[in-house]
């Protein structure tokens, strides 16, 4: 498991009373201020600033005023809550809310979904909008009371959610409207910590993950009722967050796009910051390898036929790979020559470093909660065995032996294992780049290939080390010869601070124009303007974490787009981009485009991928996971060619889950890989591959 421990929890204490009975208030700009700042303040999403004053989407200026929506008072709220009709059989006038949603509505006054809009045939194209005037239709519109509570049949409602990266405490007790204190009481576990991946009870009491899987929940609108109240599927509301689009809800949701609209009709109008959306309760969010997983025993999702062993040399399995039901993991490009019987030996030398583990007189689970480097070496191992369950399915002639190699940056005892290496048709790993190098120097005179699957440090010469993992220059090069494939005017805005990238720009990718500075540092945007070309694609490399120097080139670029085509580069992620200061929408009007070593990807056999570690783990893959997969399966996959390893890699590029392996013999000696993704926003706000 990856942890991360919250740092800070503020709570903000807004006085609402002078304003409970307005729907909105003025609120003049601090110089500094963001709309997550003031939207944090209010106790309100940015959305919901931005639809009362779209001027601001483009930046805030100081002392400008704002409109800003503000929630109902308490008190007049659970009166609203607790009035009903004065005659049961006479219809309801509500007017919708701000964070108010069709779920939230119809919850509210007992009713379904089908009724709502059919007592409101504009909600089919508008959706919610705040302010609006709803009709409730009379059967089933009391409202339900906080003292009188209407439990419904069968299982009792619930929201979870499951912690994500850079998550606090005081957000997600924010975004459900509770206070930290409240959170805490309900899952007491994370009051020293916030383990990401941690599924956090809301409301209810969550059922287990495995009770109803996320590919078998639809909407349920197409559906009766009664139909649907019998399969009982929950809803829960979502905020969208920066940069999510229809592609990215869908893989978390596992709805296609037509069903999240369906759900949210204002989705009809496209994905927005802020959006508070209706989609099932029950899906299966990210989270790391379960506790099971520890390698002390035989893996309860792994379908290996044989018991993990603890011997002298470490841990091993070595089993002879069978066919296995029910699995369909579907192979990418390679498929097993005719005619090739002759058995195989694959080794993975991982880091379990289990010596350790039972020493650790805290226990094994808090080891898997502190150790980063374990949970690592975890998420590769239960891709790894995906990919040893997908050679079984295949049938394939391979025997595996999984060691330990205990590990450490300077130390591992990859020696001790070598007479059980010498035979091996492929080893991979170890992990760090020494302990690799020592490895294949050892079996240099044996012809056994081995394979680095996450170090992508500069390697010694050493003929059969492979590295899978493409070096930053590999990387950078790939995008500029793109760039040059198109016949692209290339131009460079690179701040001082920089200097790395204007050396690596000057020394390797010659013709590159520089836009000028100012004597303060800033964008010479007139010069900038000058080097574009009409007649030809302008691809402008930005390298800079300056946030004036990115508004003001992004600025310069979408001026230009009159004149000519600009298509907006970066060499290596930018935190820059991903701050409320700076417009995605801007991004995708540019198509911003970056090299990655991982793609994303819906073709089918991505998808089973994804949908079989589901099953097996009770979590999404991690990137770890699927590079242990990637690795592993291509890996075998070679061996099947009726070549060597090592022709195999002269001849052949491949492409797995999420990685592609393209090697190619360096100049000194040695395997590397230039297996690069070159990804831009298309203007369907989704990742599309360039390359």
């Amino acid at each position: 498991m990856k942890y991360y421990l919250t740092l800070l929890s503020f709570v903000f204490f807004i006085s609402s009373s002078a304003f409970s009975q307005e729907k909105v208030v003025k609120y003049k700009v601090s110089s500094g201020e963001t709309i997550n700042q003031i939207a944090q303040k209010f106790k309100v999403t940015p959305y919901d600033i931005y639809q009362l004053n779209p001027d601001a989407r483009t930046g805030l200026v100081p002392n400008s005023v704002l409109l800003i929506p503000t929630k109902t008072g308490e008190a007049k709220k659970e009166v609203s809550e607790t009035k009903t009709p004065a005659t049961s059989g006479k219809e309801i006038i509500h007017e919708v809310q701000p964070k108010e949603t069709f779920y939230s509505i119809e919850h509210k006054y007992g009713i379904s979904d089908e009724a709502l809009k059919a007592a409101n045939p504009f909600l089919e194209k508008t959706g919610v909008q705040i302010g609006q005037k709803l009709v409730i239709p009379a059967k089933g519109s009391a409202p339900k009371t906080a003292t009188k509570p209407t439990k419904e049949k069968g299982a009792e409602k619930y929201i979870y959610h499951d912690v994500q990266p850079k998550e606090t405490k005081f957000g997600i007790a924010k975004q459900y409207n509770m206070t930290v204190d409240e959170l805490e009481k309900r899952n007491p576990d994370i009051v020293s910590s916030l383990p990401v991946g941690y599924r956090l009870t809301i409301k209810g009491t969550a059922p287990k993950t495995d009770s109803v899987p996320a590919e078998t929940i639809k909407p349920a609108e197409s559906k009766k009722p009664a139909e649907a109240s019998k399969k009982a599927v929950t809803y829960m509301d979502y905020q969208v967050k920066p940069k999510e689009t229809f592609y990215s809800l869908g893989r978390v949701f596992h709805l296609t796009q037509d069903e999240l609209v369906a759900l949210n009709p204002s989705l009809s109008e496209g994905v927005k910051e802020g959006m508070v959306l209706k989609v099932p309760a029950g899906y299966i969010a990210p989270a790391p390898i379960i506790a099971a997983q520890v390698p002390t025993e035989k893996p309860a999702d792994s379908s290996l036929s044989k018991p993990m062993e603890t011997t002298g040399g470490g841990i091993k399995i070595v089993d002879k790979v069978k066919s296995t039901e029910n699995e369909n993991v579907e192979v990418v490009e390679l498929t097993k020559k005719r005619g090739i019987n002759e058995r195989k030996k694959v080794v993975l030398l991982l880091p379990f470093n289990m010596a350790k583990v039972q020493s650790d007189t805290s226990g094994t689970a808090n080891r898997i909660k502190n150790d980063k480097f374990l949970n690592m070496t975890l998420d590769f191992y239960s891709g790894a065995l995906m990919a040893i369950d997908s050679a079984k399915t295949l049938k394939l002639p391979i025997d595996v032996a999984i060691y330990d190699s205990q590990e450490t940056k300077t130390t591992s005892n990859v020696v001790g294992l070598t007479p059980k290496l010498q035979d091996a048709d492929a080893v991979i790993g170890p992990f760090y780049q020494s302990n690799a190098e020592t490895t294949a120097n050892m079996l240099r005179s044996y012809n056994v290939p081995v394979i680095s699957p996450l170090s992508k440090d500069s390697a010694n010469p050493i003929d059969n080390l492979y590295q899978t993992i493409p070096s930053n220059d590999v990387i950078r090069n790939s995008v500029f010869d793109y760039m040059r494939s198109k016949n692209g005017n290339i131009v460079a805005v690179v701040d001082k601070k920089k200097e790395s990238v204007i050396n690596y720009i000057k020394q390797n990718q010659k013709g590159v124009a520089f836009a000028s500075l100012t004597e303060t540092g800033g964008l010479d945007v007139a010069n900038l303007k000058s080097l574009l070309l009409p007649n030809r694609m302008n691809y402008v490399v930005m390298e800079t974490g300056n946030t004036a120097m990115v508004k003001a080139t992004i600025k310069a670029l979408l001026d230009s787009q009159k004149t000519c085509q600009v298509q907006l580069v970066i060499l290596e992620p930018n935190s820059t981009l991903d701050t409320d200061e700076i417009s995605f929408d801007n991004l995708v009007k540019l198509k911003l485009m970056y090299p990655s070593v991982t793609r994303e990807s819906d073709e089918q056999p991505v998808l089973i991928y994804e949908k079989q570690y589901r099953l097996k783990n009770k979590a999404n893959p991690t990137t770890y996971a699927t590079r242990g997969f990637d690795v592993t399966f291509d890996t075998m996959m070679r061996l099947m060619q009726g070549k060597t390893f090592q022709e195999t890699a002269d001849l052949m590029t491949t492409q797995q889950v999420d990685n592609k392996f393209q090697y190619y013999r360096k100049e000194d000696g040695g395997h590397a890989n230039k297996g690069v993704y070159i990804l831009y926003y298309d203007s369907d706000l989704t990742l599309k591959v360039a390359n």
